[in-house]
C-alpha cells in the first residue's frame, strides 16, 4: 500500500471517528434509578438534560439520601454514555487495518 492510499483511509477513518463522535452527542440517554423514583436524561456529550424525582421518594427529613439517590442515578448515567463511547472506539479500532 502507497502512502497516499495510506492517507487517504487514515482521513476516510478520521471522518467515520467524528461522524460518531457527533451521532454520540446528539443521543440520549435516560436512566432510572432508586426503584422508578429518579429518572435522569443525559446527552451524549454528558450534559444532564433533566432529573425528574418522583414525589413519594422525597422525605423532609432525610435530605441525605435523596442526594445520595440522585448522585447515584447520574453516576449510573454518565456510565451509560461512556460505555458507549468505548463500543464506539473499539469498534473503530476494530476497523483499523493498516498493513505494516
Amino acid at each position: 500500500m502507497n502512502m497516499n492510499a495510506l492517507m487517504q483511509q487514515a482521513q476516510k477513518m478520521q471522518k467515520e471517528m467524528e461522524k460518531a463522535q457527533q451521532e454520540l452527542e446528539a443521543k440520549e440517554f435516560e436512566v432510572v434509578s432508586a426503584g422508578g423514583g429518579i429518572k435522569v436524561v443525559i446527552t451524549g456529550a454528558k450534559n444532564i438534560k433533566s432529573i425528574d424525582i418522583d414525589k413519594d421518594i422525597i422525605d423532609p427529613d432525610d435530605k441525605d439520601m435523596l442526594q445520595d439517590m440522585i448522585v447515584v442515578a447520574i453516576n449510573e448515567a454518565i456510565t451509560l454514555v461512556v460505555n458507549e463511547e468505548q463500543k464506539i472506539l473499539a469498534k473503530q479500532q476494530a476497523n483499523m487495518r493498516f498493513p505494516f
